[in-house]
């Protein structure tokens, strides 16, 4: 991200395309003391691994970073890359890509000489998530996505997914070391606003405050045992009679996500994921060992541990999610009904109310405040706000109380709540007081972006660079050229 400041919008909108997609331009090969003449259009590779004595050809190569080579070849891949992923190329030039495509490198060059792990089980993981988004557009024929990557078989094509995801991971990891400790003071910030022009600070678009109530149906404590039993009889099918869990997971878990997979999860220490409940007992059992059932949010669960590799746990489990009988939804709805009557009537405040009786218990005692999942504060721009939110909302006066509105969500799991917008700030210009944290998130941002440029610098100079001649009329952003 060595960019520059008056082009961070565009740049960083260009990298997370990218990112989205696999950059099957940019395949690593360990041989950096490799010499590019600038006649050379072919080069040869020696394999250390197999057989010395044989020699591959690959196209021509475009620049040498490190232990890493880009080829000729890669520059037109990442931009049909960046159109199969959805993006758009126009007005993207080709150096510009190619200026990316070598900082990539450059991170990823340094990832190794630093040390900094990335694993292969998070690599194949990204690999296995990429191969299934791709079947997706040749209606699941692998014969057909290997025809379109011009792979021999599914094995070569995964080989080559796992280089260029490891690559561009340890490239993400450089990134984020170089940037991990940087913090910004008050003093920063106030600088950091002071210095844009009056008629160019930023515009910030109107903002809501939402709050809401929620009422759940009750579920009985007779389903629940249900449930309890039904697991505890699974356990013991397993542990006693050596059933397979697996094959329990695929017939009766109702989690969608893992069923089909037998139930399997791997879980990582250093990445909480999963629901609290959850990783608390997975991480308590012993290799082979069954867990009583427990509740989640989701459900109930039974648990088994298959594996410890290092901080991750490959688990599997079985979900079961007790049914909520037709009279306990009419009572949860007009338990909601009745609240929105007090509020309307001025008896209580919405704020009390949610305390009271909200069944949400991460907005309840907030008075129902939402929190906005990408800023981590209470405001919620209108133009970025969740649609199915601002479809809720849109039409409501400030103060004013909605209908009860019914949710379901893709468990069939059925809620109803009363939402409020507490707040409005209508555009305007960014000012200091009222949008602080904003600015400040654009100063940090700033000292981010100089901190890499800084980097760049550096370690260009520091790093082997070839450039080949066909590409030293480009005007990139980085002192590649080492001019």
């Amino acid at each position: 991200m060595p960019l520059k400041t008056n082009n961070l919008k565009y740049m960083i909108s260009l990298k997370q395309i990218l990112a989205l997609c696999i950059a099957f331009a940019t395949v690593g090969i360990a041989s950096g003391q490799e010499i590019i003449e600038d006649e050379v259009k072919e080069v040869t590779k020696k394999i250390d691994s197999v057989d010395t004595s044989k020699a591959i050809k690959v196209d021509g190569v475009a620049a040498v970073v490190g232990d890493f080579i880009v080829l000729e070849s890669d520059i037109q891949k990442e931009k049909e890359q960046i159109k199969a992923s959805g993006g758009s190329i126009e007005g993207i030039e080709d150096c510009q890509l190619f200026g990316l495509m070598l900082e990539r490198k450059l991170y990823a060059h340094h990832a190794i000489q630093d040390s900094i792990p990335v694993s292969d089980s998070e690599i194949r993981k990204n690999v296995d998530y990429q191969i299934q988004q791709f079947l997706q557009q040749t209606n699941g024929s692998m014969k057909r996505l290997l025809e379109i990557y011009n792979k021999d078989d599914e094995q070569s094509f995964r080989d080559e997914m796992f280089e260029i995801n490891k690559s561009n991971l340890l490239a993400q990891r450089m990134q984020a070391k170089i940037i991990e400790e940087i913090e910004i003071t008050p003093e920063e910030v106030r600088a950091f606003f002071n210095k844009i022009p009056e008629d160019e600070r930023p515009t910030f678009g109107t903002e809501l405050k939402v709050a809401q109530i929620v009422a759940e149906p009750k579920i009985s404590d007779e389903e629940n045992q249900k449930i309890i039993d039904r697991l505890k009889q699974f356990k013991a099918d397993i542990v006693e009679k050596g059933a397979s869990f697996r094959s329990k997971a695929v017939l009766y878990s109702q989690d969608p996500g893992s069923a089909s997979k037998g139930g399997k999860y791997t879980l990582n220490r250093k990445q909480p994921r999963m629901v609290k409940e959850f990783r608390q007992v997975a991480f308590a059992l012993q290799e082979g060992e069954v867990s009583e059932p427990f509740k989640t949010d989701f459900g109930y669960h039974i648990i088994t541990l298959e594996k410890i590799r290092g901080q991750e746990y490959d688990v599997a489990h079985i979900l079961l999610t007790p049914k909520v009988s037709s009279e306990a939804v009419v009572e949860a709805k007009e338990r909601l009904e009745n609240v929105r009557n007090r509020i309307v009537a001025g008896d209580i405040s919405f704020a009390d109310a949610a305390k009271e009786v909200s069944d949400e218990k991460e907005t309840k005692n907030d008075g129902g405040q939402l929190i906005n999942p990408t800023t981590q504060d209470y405001n919620f721009e209108l133009t970025r706000m969740d649609p199915e939110l601002y479809a809720q909302i849109q039409n409501l006066k400030d103060e004013e109380v909605s209908l009860v509105l019914r949710e379901e969500d893709r468990t069939g799991k059925v809620k109803f709540k009363i939402l409020m917008v507490t707040d409005r700030i209508d555009e305007h210009k960014a000012d200091y007081a009222r949008d602080y944290l904003k600015i400040k998130d654009l100063a940090l941002e700033e000292k981010k972006i100089k901190a890499i440029e800084k980097w760049q610098d550096e370690k260009i100079l520091d790093t082997y660079v070839k450039i080949s001649k066909e590409h030293r009329t480009c005007d990139f952003s980085g002192n590649w050229l080492k001019k």
